[in-house]
Formats: C-alpha cells, sequence, structure tokens
C-alpha cells in the first residue's frame, strides 16, 4: 500500500471514530436528555432514604425539584410520590410553626392542592402561617430580633407564602412576606459585594473584624447564596407584575446575579466558598444547581441578557450532569452545614441537592436555541 493511500484510510479512520464518539456523547441540552435525567435523578432519590422526616427541610427542598420535575416532564409516577407523601404526613408542615425550615414543604402541598383542590392538603399549612402570625412573644424574634435571621430561610418561607397569596387571592400572605424578607435583607446583604451573610455571624463588625476565609476575605457561603437565588426566583414566580415592592426583588436578583456570573469557576460550577475558590476543591452540586436555575429563569423571563448568561449557564449545566452518575446520583454535595465546608466529595449526596440538580433542569429545558 502506497503512502497516499495509507494517509487517506488513517484520515477517514479517524473521522470515523470522531463521528462515533460524537455519536454516542449525549446532547445535554435536547429536551429528551434532560427530562430522562431529572426522572432518573428523582427516582434515585426516591428510593434512597436520608434518615430525615419527610416534611424537613431537606426532603421538603427535595420535594420542590420533584414538583418541578413533574410539571417538566408529566410523569405520572413523581406526582404519585409526592401524593403519597403528604398523605403520610396528614399534608402537615414541621413541628416548629415559628421556622422557616418547616414550611419549605408547603410549597409542594400548595401546588398540588391547585390539581387536586381538597382542602385538606393545605388547611395545616394556613393554620401554621397563622400561628407564625399571631403567636405572642415569638422566641425566633424574641432571640434573634427578627423571625427570619439566616439566609436560607428566604428561600423556605417567602414562597410559601407568595402561593398561598396567589391561591387564596389575598394579598395579606405577600405582604407579611415582603415585610419579613426586607428585615432580613437589611440584616444580611452585603452591598459590596452583593452577597448574603449566612447569618450575623458572618457580618464584619465596625472595625473591620470578624470572620475571614484563608486568602482573607469575607465568608460567603455558596449554597446560602444559592438558597437566596431560587427563593427570588421562587418568589417572583408567584408575585403579581403589579406589586408595588416587585421592581426591589427583580433588581435584587438582578444585582445577585451579575455578582454570582463573576465567581463561577473553570467548570461551569461554584465552590462552596464564593470567595475563596481555591481552599475548597471540587464543585458544590447543590449550590451549583441552585444558582443554574436562578440564571436559566432569568434568561427564560428576558431579566437576564442572553448574550451575557447564555453561555455560562450551559457551562453550569454541563458542569451539573457531570455530578449525575449512572444510576442518577447527584453528587459533590456539601453535607448539612451553614458554611463552606470541605467534608464532601464525589460520594456525597442529600436530597436536597437532587432537588436543586432538578430544579435547574426544569428552566434549562425551556432554553431556546
Amino acid at each position: 500500500m502506497n503512502r497516499k493511500k495509507k494517509i487517506g484510510l488513517t484520515v477517514l479512520s479517524c473521522l470515523f471514530i470522531s463521528s462515533a464518539l460524537k455519536a454516542q456523547a449525549p446532547d445535554l441540552f435536547q429536551k429528551a436528555f434532560i427530562k430522562k435525567e431529572m426522572v432518573k435523578a428523582a427516582d434515585w432519590q426516591l428510593s434512597h432514604s436520608n434518615g430525615a422526616a419527610e416534611n424537613s427541610w431537606t426532603n421538603g427542598v427535595f420535594y420542590v425539584g420533584v414538583d418541578a420535575a413533574y410539571q417538566t416532564t408529566g410523569e405520572k409516577r413523581l406526582f404519585d410520590s409526592l401524593m403519597a407523601i403528604g398523605e403520610r404526613k396528614q399534608w402537615m408542615p414541621g413541628r416548629q410553626f415559628d421556622n422557616a425550615d418547616d414550611i419549605v414543604i408547603c410549597q409542594t402541598y400548595i401546588d398540588l392542592y391547585r390539581i387536586v383542590k381538597d382542602k385538606k392538603m393545605i388547611q395545616p399549612t394556613i393554620d401554621t402561617v397563622h400561628k407564625m402570625e399571631t403567636a405572642p412573644n415569638n422566641a425566633l424574634v424574641r432571640n434573634r430580633g427578627l423571625l427570619w435571621w439566616w439566609c436560607d430561610a428566604l428561600f423556605m418561607a417567602p414562597p410559601t407564602l407568595a402561593k398561598l397569596s396567589k391561591t387564596f387571592n389575598d394579598p395579606h400572605y405577600l405582604v407579611l412576606a415582603d415585610t419579613l424578607y426586607r428585615q432580613t435583607y437589611r440584616l444580611l446583604y452585603d452591598h459590596e459585594e452583593k452577597l448574603f451573610a449566612r447569618d450575623a455571624a458572618y457580618l464584619a463588625n465596625a472595625r473591620g473584624g470578624g470572620k475571614k476565609e484563608a486568602n482573607g476575605k469575607k465568608v460567603f457561603w455558596g449554597r446560602g447564596n444559592g438558597w437566596v437565588m431560587a427563593g427570588l426566583v421562587n418568589l417572583l414566580k408567584e408575585m403579581p407584575q403589579d406589586y408595588a415592592g416587585r421592581s426591589f426583588y427583580v433588581g435584587l436578583f438582578k444585582e445577585m446575579a451579575g455578582r454570582v456570573l463573576e465567581l463561577q469557576q473553570s467548570d461551569g460550577l461554584w465552590r462552596s466558598s464564593l470567595l475563596d475558590p481555591e481552599s475548597f476543591p471540587g464543585g458544590e452540586g447543590s449550590g451549583s444547581g441552585l444558582y443554574c436555575y436562578a440564571l436559566a429563569w432569568g434568561i427564560n423571563q428576558h431579566i437576564l441578557d442572553k448574550k451575557s448568561y447564555l453561555q455560562p449557564v450551559k457551562k453550569a449545566w454541563t458542569g451539573l450532569t457531570s455530578l449525575v452518575n449512572e444510576a442518577g446520583r447527584v453528587g459533590w454535595v456539601q453535607p448539612i452545614g451553614e458554611d463552606p465546608k470541605k467534608n464532601f466529595n464525589a460520594d456525597s449526596w442529600q436530597s436536597y441537592g437532587t432537588g436543586a440538580f432538578l430544579l435547574a433542569g426544569s428552566e434549562i429545558v425551556k432554553l431556546k436555541k
């Protein structure tokens, strides 16, 4: 065989191999693939208990994601699973009426109620919120100075109240959410960094001291700010376009989105510490999922500039899909905590991490090519 023929065959072989590899690689942005990955992740998590109560915040966040997966895919078994959970828990929130974490499950109850229209599914939520409003000498307010004293609460509670407001056409729930949200904002939002401190313990003091990362920068928790961004999305989804305070929330969303964009890492993911990524190896799945969800929603709602945000969002989704194994387990999820941690790896999972992945998929699937 002469030299030209050998070169020709080599080129053809390379082209054949390249084409075969392309054929095997899935299109991460094809709707069928996204829906398949969502169902696979939801199924895996539904069959793997984390040992917590089904109406705890860890599972409540997951069910918000399962609800989004059902609405995206129409997979009836996801709906049936959520209904079964509600029936087993008798549609009850967690036991602490004044704890935002204990009413995140109510977001799913309300969405299911909108479909089934059975008042028993919603009455415990209404009763719990009423008690939160009227209980004298509320312990959290007495001890902390305000009800929602940590930034995670802004994902857990405000959307629940906004959903009640929209469902029953009762503006007082939304006004309550607005009032309490702004109290938390005034305490925890850092206007310089355009991020939320996890709680008052992470605020810089008057002398410039306070908790710092290894590089000397302030501590801003990745998942904590993810809670805020995704919570803003879920709040704005329920808030009327003509609500007097809506511009505040849209402005806050856009401001945080711009900052979050600057902090994305080369693999498309975010680290558990936003301002000291070098000290925290490995992309963190739960915070990254929440950011991906929020930024994709911003594009889909024409709130964020597509030219600036589309490629970073696509990188984020590509990074997230790399965290999902063949069985559907979402890995690289930081365990329960209140600040950046390093004690997790590719095998680390938590139900709320899967919930964040499902939320991200529910908006990625709506992106227009």
